[in-house]
């Protein structure tokens, strides 16, 4: 089983950034579009979170289609938030009530006994949590901190991805970027390629994890390099049309002034980076195609690529890092349903010009209007 039928279906490619829980807001998009059924996903390149997304979606896609792939996601999200219940350090003093998981708090205190502290003596709030445990991370090294090399990523992971499909799957070309450490470039994965060590590489962030090595290079969180790439799409889809979904606000007005709301811009502003330098790459050469500065003969080599957007800049610029890492169902629910919504918004505004035009101008929304 595949899509809804649609007498008009669009082919487009998705990038999908990173950005720890707020990975489901994503989630929401992917359901919207999923389950509207008129456009066909034709590649995704994608990082951290952006890159479990992408696979859940290749795996549920491989196997039966969109409504699979839909089932996929929440699958995945689902083991999130169960995982959460006993490892989320920031977690709220709410409880997800998810059927199926364990609904005793004191089951939570049991095994997280400082978190639910936390959680309670700071009112649910995440700055007092987030401040230990930014200061912890800068006094010792992942490899200190956690000689085991616990991750319960891995084991949701295992648990909600079957890699074979992955691998095998001919409907949605995926590109995973990871950041070599030893040589700082990019890697980008593709479909047959993409192993659990891909995606725990592709969200590697060095002061909370060790590197992952795959083939005997070591790899760290791919936003450093590629948030997410988006080169992989101009060579490798027939389809020129790329869907921007963005987790981290490009602008914010105020000014930050608590080290850890520096360290949150500091952080966006690093993990979006890359992505601008590409944005700005497309706009060159569109000036060239556009202004017919090309000579015929190298016409053949470039493709006039077309940039659609979904923005996060006001509907999670309220956030804090810390809620990165709130992996409470409710909260996962919330950040879905925001997801969806600005997915159907975006759909029903722009479908008539996806393969037509771009829906965004480069130059004014992320270059400021330079060149």
């Amino acid at each position: 089983m595949n899509a809804p039928k649609h007498k008009h279906k669009k082919k487009i490619n998705l990038a999908l950034q990173g950005g720890g829980a707020h990975g489901a807001f994503t989630w929401g998009v992917l359901d919207y579009l999923l389950e509207d059924g008129r456009l066909d996903i034709e590649g995704i390149t994608a990082t951290s979170a952006g890159a479990m997304n992408a696979a859940a979606l290749a795996h549920g896609r491989s196997e039966g289609g969109y409504p699979r792939a839909r089932e996929m996601l929440e699958y995945f999200w689902r083991e999130v938030a169960e995982a959460g219940l006993l490892y989320n350090p920031v977690r709220k003093a709410r409880w997800p009530g998810v059927p199926g998981l364990p609904a005793m708090e004191e089951m939570a205190a049991l095994f997280n006994p400082l978190a639910r502290s936390w959680a309670e003596n700071w009112g649910g709030g995440h700055a007092a949590t987030f401040a230990v445990m930014e200061t912890l991370k800068r006094s010792v090294s992942p490899y200190q901190f956690n000689p085991l090399n616990i991750n319960p990523l891995r084991d949701i992971l295992e648990k909600s991805i079957d890699f074979n499909e992955v691998n095998l799957c001919d409907c949605t070309k995926l590109f995973i970027t990871a950041t070599n450490v030893r040589t700082g470039t990019e890697t980008i994965f593709r479909n047959k390629d993409i192993t659990i060590d891909v995606l725990m590489a592709s969200a590697a962030l060095p002061f909370l994890y060790r590197a992952v090595e795959i083939n005997g290079e070591p790899y760290w969180d791919g936003g450093y390099m590629g948030n997410p790439s988006l080169w992989p799409l101009f060579y490798e889809a027939e389809c020129r049309d790329i869907l921007i979904v963005h987790i981290n606000p490009i602008e914010r007005e105020e000014i930050p002034k608590e080290s850890y709301t520096i360290e949150n811009r500091l952080n966006e502003i690093t993990f979006n980076g890359s992505l601008l330098r590409e944005l700005r790459s497309i706009a060159f050469v569109k000036k060239l195609i556009e202004g017919k500065m090309l000579k015929d003969k190298y016409m053949k080599d470039y493709k006039n690529i077309l940039i659609h957007a979904i923005r996060t800049d006001d509907v999670l610029r309220d956030l804090s890092i810390a809620s990165k890492f709130d992996t409470d169902w409710g909260f996962l629910c919330e950040l879905r349903d925001l997801g969806r919504g600005q997915a159907k918004d975006w759909t029903n505004k722009n479908f008539n010009n996806i393969n037509e035009i771009d829906t965004v101008d480069i130059r004014t929304d992320y270059l400021n209007g330079n060149n």
